[in-house]
């Protein structure tokens, strides 16, 4: 198929070009072929070709539009022929809607991004199109091997769905103020399990940050074999457990036990973000907050508006002596599944997606998005005129990403979200006594989830 649209995508551009081959294209099509040729490869050089006459839909969170806004004028500068519309709204809302209804909703974008773990249900919805994802690498450039990255996470069954956007992994944020009067040291290791209720706050009933203890200690969620059967390590009895993985389920007992003594907000689900941000503040008494890249300016403004945060990479944190560790994550830019076939449609939408994605501007990337290019070396941002603080982020989630292992990415885990949710909330309720009560309320919503494959 994609062959089949490149050969057609071809033979419609060379009609174009004797239908169109007038004085007045002239200027057009020499300044649009200039600017291709500057970021192109010798080697995958892109023909002359006329400019894109087109219209296609962008999904932009707010704080994105300003960096989308100028992507899209450097590439109508190339195509002024081009029209670039925005669909502003947030990128899990969006695809709330696509969800919801189907690919010829006007109000799902044409260009839209994506986390990597929903490509494969995205996939079997067939609502991407394929893209040429090896020939806009080589435009785009800084990738040493695409498929061993983010891009052979989004190869499914030989097509390319989507291309990176971002790598992205969870980081530790301290507030030096508090650690001082906590006597915490921020230059050593922190022992999870040796800190006070509130030194080190994590909503560990929602997965995105639970599974950052769990692998600590290897604790598989949900696995899946080379065979393609799936298991779970949490439908296992305790007994049965190594005992590093006892060990997590302990230290996590414990802490529910001593925020669930103190009346505290961590276990509610829709109060525990406004607690957490309350303790972190300088004065409280939170010392250390799990979180990502893009929390560094909320973060930020609590801890004495930057005067009291420090980043630390994520294993500087351990749980019984083993270090935390989150997920290889990322996302995605996707193209929309109605426009593989409309060839001008689908190269202004590849144009976008290469200029969004230009490593020009990666430093504008991460001041707009929070997100960190996977092809871009960390010192274009160390030698960057960045603030020291996003400096110190870049490393940290380089750093952290380094050691954490692959993100799952069959559609199956999706189920895992409500199943650990469910389970670790449980706590609350049913007021367990020992580790061994506790952990069977998480086992039997494991045990559960496990009879739906």
């Amino acid at each position: 198929m994609k062959k089949f649209m490149s050969l057609l995508l071809i033979a419609v551009l060379m009609l174009a070009m004797v239908a169109c081959g007038s004085d007045e294209s002239d200027a057009p099509v020499a300044e649009a072929t200039t600017s291709a040729g500057e970021n192109t490869p010798e080697e995958t050089e892109a023909p002359e070709v006329e400019s894109i006459e087109a219209t296609i839909s962008v999904q932009v969170e707010s704080s994105w539009l300003e960096y989308y806004q100028a992507a899209a004028d450097r590439v109508k500068a190339a195509h002024p022929n081009a029209t670039i519309n925005f669909i502003e709204t947030g990128s899990f809302d969006h695809l709330d809607v696509l969800d919801s209804t189907d690919v010829t909703n006007p109000d799902v974008a044409d260009v839209f991004a994506l986390p990597a773990d929903r490509i494969y249900g995205l996939s079997q919805n067939e609502v991407l199109a394929s893209l040429d994802a090896l020939t806009m690498a080589a435009n785009i450039g800084g990738f040493d091997n695409y498929d061993a990255g983010l891009g052979g996470n989004f190869n499914i069954n030989g097509d390319y769905l989507a291309f990176p956007m971002n790598i992205e992994t969870l980081i530790n944020f301290a507030n030096s103020a508090n650690a001082e009067t906590a006597g915490v040291d921020l230059s050593q290791t922190i022992e999870f399990t040796e800190l006070d209720k509130e030194g080190m706050l994590i909503p560990v009933f929602d997965a995105w940050f639970g599974v950052a203890v769990a692998n600590s200690a290897q604790i598989e969620f949900l696995g899946m074999n080379e065979d393609g059967t799936l298991y779970s390590d949490l439908t296992e009895d305790f007994a049965n457990l190594p005992a590093e993985k006892q060990g997590v389920f302990t230290a996590l007992f414990n802490y529910w036990s001593a925020h669930n003594e103190a009346g505290t907000s961590l276990w509610d689900a829709d109060a525990a973000w406004g607690y957490m941000d309350t303790e972190f503040s300088t004065g409280g008494n939170n010392v250390v907050r799990l979180e990502g890249p893009w929390s560094t300016g909320s973060l930020s403004n609590l801890a004495g508006e930057g005067a009291d945060l420090e980043i630390l990479p994520i294993n500087q944190v351990t749980v019984n002596g083993l270090p935390l560790a989150h997920w290889k994550g990322g996302w995605g830019l996707g193209v929309n599944a109605r426009v593989e076939g409309n060839d001008d449609q689908m190269a202004l939408a590849t144009a976008m997606i290469e200029e969004i994605m230009n490593t020009e501007y990666a430093v504008d990337f991460f001041n707009a998005t929070g997100k960190i290019m996977e092809n871009v070396d960390a010192s274009v941002y160390m030698n960057s005129d960045m603030n020291e603080t996003d400096k110190l982020v870049v490393e940290a989630v380089i750093e952290s990403y380094q050691d954490a292992p692959a993100r799952p990415l069959f559609t199956e885990w999706g189920s895992v979200w409500d199943t650990w949710k469910n389970g670790m909330l449980s706590w609350s309720a049913v007021q367990p006594t020992t580790v061994e009560e506790a952990y069977a309320e998480v086992q039997a919503s494991f045990k559960a989830m496990m009879l739906n494959f």
